[in-house]
């Protein structure tokens, strides 16, 4: 199971940190891939990130602002995000990828899912 915290309201060039705690696995054996939904649109992947492959995969969109971290104490993943803009504003789930690298799939074939957290910018 995954548990998302963070996200809320701020204005455009702000920070969000958004947590994604993960129960019953470690990001050992799973890829977690972060991705969002913007209203009237479909889910985008935003980053991947795999322990197995020793890096983060990031949208075009998100490079170099937004960055992904692990604690593995708290056996959580974090997605920082940094120099936002209104067109961030969307609900950023993390789900869970197939095995431990990084699938690439499209988010229908994705099974466990965060709640979601809603990212509001405000211009």
């Amino acid at each position: 199971q995954l548990a998302e915290s963070g996200g809320g309201l701020v204005q455009a060039g702000g920070s969000l940190r958004l947590s994604c705690a993960a129960s019953g696995f470690t990001f050992d054996s799973y890829a977690i891939t972060w991705f969002r939904q913007a209203p009237g649109k479909e889910r985008e992947e935003v980053a991947c990130f795999s322990v197995k492959e020793g890096s983060t995969n990031y949208a075009d969109s998100v490079k170099g602002r937004f960055t992904v971290s692990r604690d593995n104490a708290k056996n959580t993943v974090y997605l920082q995000m940094n120099s936002l803009k209104p067109e961030d504003t969307a609900v950023y789930y993390c789900a869970v990828d197939e095995g431990p690298y990084c699938s690439g799939s499209s988010a229908e074939y994705f099974e466990v899912w965060g709640q979601g957290a809603l990212v509001n910018v405000s211009s």
